[in-house]
């Protein structure tokens, strides 16, 4: 398992099978988990095997030559590609099956894997795609009506697949069809108008490479998931797929021993590419952070069997058809270091000047924030998007096509709403700012505007900056950094949050003698209002009548943990009534 883990992949399981039928003494299964880049050769038991081979130092024994090679005759076959999204495709005809129940060895082998066996055929296939990674498909060739062609859907195009799910398919679906229907969704799912049943005696064996993103497209839009996509959309090397039809074809002789075999067809578009790779010792020694010796190197490329020459510390090794994964030099310097194992790497701290470096713009949005707020103005955000503007958005609300020139439009609107609410929050004078960015069709620009009911200003925060004394701002330059929070340069209060819930205003109006002063009445409603008052008693207004004096007070009633009912401020406010009654005063 430490193969595994410190050179491979992460295993994510290890069980051992009960002995029986399904399972020799001994046996374990290993959930692995490999990822995506290396799905194209290692999602296989012989991808594994190969792999652990080469970690260990060990012969693989190479499986082919233990293959019967069926005697082939000359075919009628007819195969036509029509799309580049196939890059291969291999059929062949096999006369005088029988289609029924596994030998036993078949049964045990998939059982041993967690696979149902299902028939020779289906079983053949699978065992195929298990063992070399490559997906295969079988057609009733009595069900097959003229050629194989190889084609891109037609719009809304149907097919029932083997599980009974009706298809409805695109344009940009690649399918297998005849001159009649349409056969199998491309390296996805086989369909039911040619599948093999008990009554089937000729097929057709299906060796086939396809492009990975249009499976994967397919079969996301379809809902499919099938163990031929998964390998599929991965990638795989058309090199994979004669070997894939030898074994197949073995297989299937071994079960049907009186078949005949026709010829293959193979229908090769564009040959893969042999694929050179160049990389030094010293380029793979910087990237993985630790002196490799070239011999590690050769070692490791006589290990997978990599053709390779060497020059002076420089290699050049021809990349194997099934290793889609090795590019560039860092995929090589990957594979040298996980075969070498990472532990070898040290653990080194780099070198790192931590000494901070100032961002000008950042420090100019401090300064201006701090001069700001020490000349009495809080802080405002406006949205950045607009009814009018220089430059427009693609989706944005009806009212909010542009992105805003200035910051003017914003703080007045700002100014408009909180001068409504002033007299709750305490303020005689509402004054704000907004530092933000300006969108106009030369660029964007960030802003400074400020100002209060009589007056507003903008300019640039450059302009801004500059108006400032100049010691200042320098002073700034160096000091903004070490400034957490614009507030520790703030002399103001301190922050106090405000409730997040809504409070309940409420006036009380009284007639008392004009020898009685307001706060005298004041200091009854304070007795009774209780603790829940965040502002007030307030006088609000004041005018005499027939010797006698009308004050007004107002309320606001609000807590920090919940929203206030009527309930509870009339009660409050019936204390209040009874405080004034209790005075001989008349509550208006």
């Amino acid at each position: 398992m430490g193969i595994f883990n410190y050179h491979l992949c992460e295993v994510e399981g290890v069980e051992k099978k009960p002995d029986g039928l399904s399972a020799q003494a001994g046996d374990f299964i290993f959930d692995i988990n490999i990822l995506p880049n290396r799905a194209h050769d290692l999602l296989s038991h012989q991808g594994v095997a190969r792999e652990l081979a080469s970690l260990l130092d060990i012969k693989f024994v190479d499986p082919t030559p233990k293959y019967k090679v069926p005697e082939s005759k000359s075919t009628e076959l007819k195969i036509e590609v029509d799309s580049n999204k196939c890059r291969r495709y291999m059929g062949r005809i096999v006369r005088n099956v029988k289609v029924g129940p596994s030998p036993d060895w078949v049964v045990q082998h998939l059982a041993s894997i967690g696979q149902r066996s299902i028939n020779n055929m289906v079983d053949a296939a699978n065992i195929v795609m298990f063992d070399c990674g490559q997906p295969t498909h079988v057609f009733d060739l009595n069900k097959v009506s003229g050629k194989l062609i190889v084609r891109l859907a037609k719009e809304g195009e149907e097919m029932t697949t083997l599980d009974n799910k009706n298809c409805k398919l695109k344009s940009d679906n690649l399918v297998i069809a005849d001159t009649k229907n349409v056969l199998a969704v491309a390296g996805v799912k086989g369909g039911k108008v040619a599948e093999v049943d008990n009554n089937t005696t000729d097929i057709i064996l299906e060796v086939a490479n396809f492009e990975a993103v249009s499976v994967r497209k397919t079969a996301q839009a379809l809902n499919i998931v099938t163990d031929a996509k998964k390998r599929f959309e991965n990638d795989l090397s058309a090199e994979l797929c004669p070997y894939a039809m030898l074994e197949f074809s073995a297989l299937i002789l071994e079960m049907c021993p009186k078949a005949f075999f026709e010829d293959v067809v193979d229908v090769y578009l564009e040959k893969q590419k042999t694929m050179t790779l160049a990389f030094s010792v010293d380029k793979i020694s910087k990237i993985l952070g630790v002196h490799i010796k070239e011999s590690e190197i050769e070692n490791i490329l006589k290990r997978y069997n990599f053709k390779h020459t060497k020059d002076d510390g420089q290699f050049e090794i021809v990349v194997p058809p099934m290793r889609l994964d090795l590019v560039i030099e860092e995929d090589m310097a990957e594979e040298i270091g996980r075969i070498l194992g990472y532990d070898k790497v040290a653990g080194k701290i780099p070198e790192i000047n931590f000494k901070p470096k100032v961002n000008e713009t950042y420090a100019k949005i401090i300064f201006a924030r701090n001069k700001l707020l020490n000349d009495g103005y809080n802080e405002v955000i406006n949205s950045t998007f607009s009814n009018t503007g220089e430059v427009s958005v693609l989706a944005s609300a009806s009212d909010k096509n542009f992105l805003r020139t200035n910051l003017t439009d914003g703080l007045k609107a700002s100014l408009k709403l909180n001068q409504t609410n002033a007299p709750l929050l305490g303020m005689n004078d509402v004054k704000i700012f907004e530092i933000g960015t300006v969108f106009k069709k030369g660029g964007e620009e960030m802003h400074v505007a400020y100002g209060n009911k009589k007056e507003i200003k903008e300019a640039t925060l450059d302009d801004f900056c500059k108006s400032a004394s100049p010691d200042a701002f320098a002073q700034s330059l160096g000091s903004s950094l070490r400034s957490a929070t614009p507030s520790q340069k703030h002399t103001g209060s301190a922050f106090k949050m405000w409730s997040l819930f809504p409070f309940i205003a409420r006036d009380v109006a009284v007639w008392v003698p004009e020898n009685i002063k307001s706060l005298e009445v004041e200091k009854i409603i304070r007795e009774n209002m209780g603790d829940m008052v965040v502002r007030g008693p307030e006088l609000f207004d004041e005018f005499k009548k027939d010797n006698k004096t009308s004050y007004a007070f107002r309320l606001v009633f609000q807590t920090y943990d919940r929203t206030l009912t009527d309930k509870e401020v009339n009660y409050f406010m019936d204390k209040v009534q009874e405080g004034i009654k209790a005075n001989n005063w008349q509550v208006r």
